[in-house]
């Protein structure tokens, strides 16, 4: 075995310490730009959620502000104080004007009600929004919601206050669509001119629609969590983990989140952050988590909400796969230069006595064959010049292989003396062209040509002669037929035609006469004349069989009928006699069998 020499020792040497000191330093760059990463996200994503918290104060306020104006309005407290059929019915269809404004400009409002002190909280004005917009009811429509606590609580309030109903599921019957949807209720009192409460305007506002509203901005990959302030989630990103105590089982933040105790268990009101990356892996769950608590409403009590957002950690790292990718392309090609630089250091420091092998080594190698050193006048080029004569060698050798196969693959195909095709060629063209015609419903012809006085002639003039006559024979036939037509030899001094396409019924006999008239000619064998002609029997599929034997062995049986009646050149099958036609094959069986019983039964009676 060979032993490693000095320069492989000294290019691996080098190229590990280069190796090394590239792979290390991208390693502790990859993990220092992780971290980074993670937080520059917290700190993005703990700023996002303090924004969206605000935008929902905002938000809120605005929708209270709304409430307000519209219970501010002069007509509002003269229909709310109105006995039902006053005839105030075109205020208030002025006034329903402005509520329906108001829908039109805010679509995360799902209703907006003007609801009377009197008739135990009849609603007066009712806008619902359903899938087609938003709709007035009519009078029959309009209910009693006087037993409802966001009702009789704004009707407690001094006017000008706020009521903010708990966020829950609307479980009010209706044409409108908020049925089952996640609800915030803002309420405020209608006073009359008297300071006196006669009424309340109610807007419902869809949830979700508002937050979406308030995201609009945020990337699309990060999801927000909303909980109450006892836990009970109210928007989460899977919709079955939300509202669960409206239905019969509680699921809790800080259960889900064990680190968010913390924001529930303040006695103040103040803004509470909490982040969740890589430190705390298990809670994260794969995720950049923030958490603040905020206010909740203007009423009295220590009402807030968690508001928090969450965003994919394989998202917030995709910047630091990247910038892998790109390290290990720098390592990659750090290393490879570590290599090249360690391979010609040792080169420079070893003697070139390795050229020759190194170079014969090289030899060996596909993209090295085309470009060869033939010119070199020393072994190298002797090596070279030998291994390149061989290359030639086989692949001259190769080539003549391909020939010889393609030789045998025509010849296991066609006829040795004449060239056409043979009989396993024909068979299998003829089938291919009676599954085309069964397809198209076209007909097609079979056409059995016997040279009439070929025996005679092979027994006068020899084997010999008989080959150049079946070869002439094979030269006229060609030139008689066109080019779809197909001929090939069966054997001794037996073609074959096939036509297809259409007419090629009609077109067979005349086909047959004009073969019948050319081999009826004189053939110059030799420079002899000899006389061969012909008896062509016709088939026709699909009236004298479906199948190619049953059209070769009808058109072989028309062929004799032909040959031994001595009138006709060419016949066709179905214009023979039925005595001269042959029987059906397994009626032929029939009968054979049937004969076989007669004839085993006299055997029977005379022994």
């Amino acid at each position: 075995m060979m032993r490693p020499g000095l320069m492989f020792k000294l290019s691996v040497l080098l190229a590990c310490i280069g190796v090394l000191a590239s792979g290390t330093t991208g390693y502790y760059a990859y993990r220092a730009n992780r971290t980074m990463l993670v937080r520059e996200a917290e700190q993005s994503l703990l700023t996002s959620t303090e924004l969206l918290g605000q935008r929902f104060s905002v938000a809120s306020d605005d929708i209270a502000a709304d409430a307000q104006v519209l219970a501010s309005l002069p007509s509002a407290a003269v229909v709310a104080q109105a006995d039902v059929g006053s005839g105030l019915n075109a205020r208030r269809d002025r006034l329903a004007l402005v509520f329906s404004s108001f829908m039109a400009h805010h679509p995360e409002y799902l209703q907006i009600r003007l609801i009377a002190r009197q008739h135990y909280g009849l609603e007066l004005i009712r806008f619902d929004r359903t899938e087609n917009g938003a709709i007035r009811v009519g009078e029959s429509g309009l209910q009693e919601k006087g037993q409802f606590p966001y009702v009789f609580d704004t009707l407690a309030l001094k006017p000008g206050q706020i009521s903010i109903s708990p966020i829950t599921i609307n479980h009010e019957h209706g044409v409108h669509s908020a049925e089952g949807r996640p609800t915030l209720r803002l309420g405020t009192p209608v006073a009359n001119e008297n300071g006196m409460v006669v009424g309340a305007v109610v807007i419902d506002v869809d949830l979700v629609g508002l937050l979406e509203r308030l995201q609009a901005d945020l990337p699309p990959d990060f999801q927000v969590y909303l909980a109450n302030e006892w836990g009970d989630f109210l928007v989460h990103p899977d919709p079955t983990q939300t509202f669960g105590f409206d239905k019969g089982r509680r699921i809790l933040m800080q259960d889900s989140f064990p680190a968010t105790h913390a924001l529930f268990e303040q006695e103040q009101a103040q803004p509470q952050v909490l982040l969740n990356g890589l430190t705390q892996p298990r809670q994260a769950a794969g995720q950049v988590l923030t958490f603040v608590r905020r206010p909740f409403g203007q009423s009295e009590g220590d009402r807030f909400i968690v508001l928090g957002l969450s965003r994919p950690l394989d998202r917030v790292l995709m910047g630091a796969d990247l910038l892998g990718s790109s390290i290990i392309r720098m390592v990659f090609f750090s290393s490879l230069l570590a290599l090249i630089l360690a391979i010609l250091f040792a080169r420079a420091l070893t003697q070139p006595l390795q050229m020759l092998a190194n170079a014969a080594l090289h030899f060996f190698a596909d993209h090295t064959m085309e470009a060869l050193p033939l010119d070199r006048t020393d072994e190298i080029g002797v090596l070279a010049r030998c291994f390149d004569r061989m290359r030639w060698e086989i692949k001259s050798q190769i080539d003549g292989l391909h020939h010889k196969q393609h030789e045998l693959t025509h010849l296991a195909s066609h006829d040795v003396l004449t060239g056409l095709p043979n009989r396993m060629l024909f068979m299998e063209k003829l089938e291919a062209a009676i599954e085309r015609a069964g397809a198209s419903g076209e007909p097609l012809a079979v056409l059995f040509v016997d040279l009439d006085r070929f025996k005679q002639i092979n027994d006068q003039f020899g084997h010999s002669v008989g080959d150049d006559v079946l070869i002439a024979v094979a030269r006229c036939l060609r030139h008689v037929l066109c080019n779809g037509e197909v001929l090939a030899r069966l054997g001794g001094d037996e073609f074959i035609v096939l036509v297809d396409g259409p007419g090629a019924t009609e077109v067979a006999p005349d086909i047959a006469s004009r073969i019948v008239s050319t081999l009826d000619g004189e053939l110059w064998i030799n420079e002899q004349a000899m006389t061969v002609g012909a008896s062509i029997g016709i088939s026709e599929f699909p009236v004298n069989g479906t199948t190619a034997e049953e059209l070769l062995l009808h058109a072989d049986a028309a062929m004799y009928a032909a040959k031994s009646d001595g009138h006709y050149s060419w016949l066709r099958y179905q214009d023979l006699p039925e005595e001269q036609k042959l029987m059906p094959v397994p009626l032929a069986v029939e009968k054979a069998n049937q004969t076989l019983e007669t004839v085993e039964g006299k055997a029977d009676s005379l022994l």
